[in-house]
């Protein structure tokens, strides 16, 4: 009977099927195997149960799963383990539920905020640490590539702004407003009356001191709230959802969406910007690494693919005007949290432990290569609430959106007709 140790090696030859992996493995009882003399990455598997693993689940789950808990020891560059990590997924494949029924979350008002409080409620301070200075937890905006998150995070806001066409003394309600940077900023430089909700307990207050502090309170109001608790109607100009979608659920979109048209005017603005999926056979969710996430780093989280989001949107009068693909962008903007999180490593362990610093590390780092991989896709899809026959209010171009003084109104010309 082969023993565990030669198990894991032929698995791992036969899927790479004659490609090289820069990787070095430490076995639990001293034994070691380069596949690489050139090793990038040394792996030290301190249990044979991790192999166990390897065979029977999804090969990203376990290695995630293993690392985080302390099973696995990993040395190497986050780029160069995640490629090792790809290469051992092909030697060990996802396996797909028995039972061929999927998990799909209930996304109950109290379900929710339960997951919201567990990722967002970590530490305000911990995620001072490798935020930017707005403290934005989503994609940057990159021009160059070359941007320092503090930039990138600037440039996204004012893109969001621009791209609203918001106007002075305009109400606007951001949905999942984070720790205000959005509102703080639409409020500072568009003179914009703001709207935000938050289930998280600490970005709730935290953005509040922040409105308090930089002299907002008479034109920005934060709340903790449910967006399905949100009581205006017909009432705002324009509404923002940003990196907050993908904890709706698939199911609730309708309802999501149903929501934002209650709450807009007539020919008022949406910009949802968040994480879809790249592959519409990706929505199920249970793909290598899902696992891990819905364990350790989103509870309930699920990406829907565009096609949906559309169709939902469409579904509650909401025109698409204008669809943009940021996954550069949130691949940049992943790789600078990391560095960032990383140079403060101490801090962050001494702030939240090494267990949680190690979940957000490898998660962080993953994300960055997914979206390089095509693995995900994050998309910001602007609409117009259209219920009425008449052409409701819309720009001609999209040059509005980069170079002042370019907004002009469509209308049309009968001419002599």
């Amino acid at each position: 009977m082969k023993d565990l140790r030669t198990t894991f090696l032929e698995h791992v030859k036969k899927g790479l099927n004659g490609k090289v992996l820069p990787l070095k493995v430490l076995f639990w009882d001293g034994h070691e195997y380069l596949f690489d003399k050139n090793f990038l990455v040394t792996m030290h598997l301190k249990s044979a149960k991790i192999i166990t693993q390897l065979l029977t689940g999804s090969a990203l789950d376990v290695l995630g799963e293993g690392y985080v808990e302390g099973d696995i020891g990993i040395e190497g560059r986050y780029q160069d383990i995640l490629a090792v990590a790809e290469g051992l997924s092909d030697a060990f494949p996802a396996k797909k539920p028995k039972t061929g029924i999927l998990h799909k979350a209930l996304h109950s008002k109290a379900k929710d905020k339960e997951a919201i409080h567990y990722h967002y409620d970590v530490s305000n301070d911990f995620y001072k640490l490798w935020l930017d200075r707005n403290m934005v937890y989503s994609c940057g905006y990159f021009k160059t590539g070359k941007e320092d998150i503090d930039i990138a995070q600037e440039q996204k806001l004012d893109h969001i702004c621009r791209k609203l066409h918001l106007q002075p003394g305009e109400k606007l309600l951001d949905i999942g407003c984070g720790w205000g940077g959005l509102l703080t900023w639409a409020a500072k430089h568009y003179d914009i009356q703001g709207v935000g909700v938050t289930l998280s307990e600490e970005q709730f207050a935290f953005a509040k001191e922040r409105i308090e502090r930089e002299g907002l309170t008479d034109r920005v109001e934060i709340r903790l709230q449910d967006y399905r608790d949100i009581p205006e109607r017909d009432h705002f100009d324009k509404v923002t959802s940003v990196g907050m979608f993908e904890h709706v659920g698939r199911a609730k979109l309708p309802e999501y969406f149903e929501v934002i048209n209650r709450v807009l005017k007539e020919g008022g603005w949406v910009m949802n910007h968040g994480i879809t999926a790249s592959q519409q056979d990706d929505e199920g969710g249970h793909h290598s690494g899902s696992d891990f996430m819905d364990k350790y780093v989103f509870p309930d989280g699920e990406i829907p693919h565009l096609w949906r989001v559309v169709r939902d949107m469409a579904g509650q009068n909401l025109e698409v005007i204008d669809v943009e693909n940021l996954r550069p962008h949130y691949a940049q903007t992943l790789i600078h949290w990391v560095d960032r999180l990383e140079a403060h490593k101490d801090e962050a362990v001494a702030m939240v432990g090494e267990k949680r610093y190690r979940i957000w590390a490898i998660y962080m780092a993953g994300c960055a290569y997914a979206f390089w991989r095509n693995w995900s896709a994050l998309h910001q899809v602007l609409a117009i609430k259209q219920t009425g026959e008449e052409l409701t209010p819309r720009p001609w171009e999209r040059r509005y959106q980069y170079e002042e003084n370019q907004y002009r109104l469509a209308e049309p010309d009968w001419g002599d007709l």
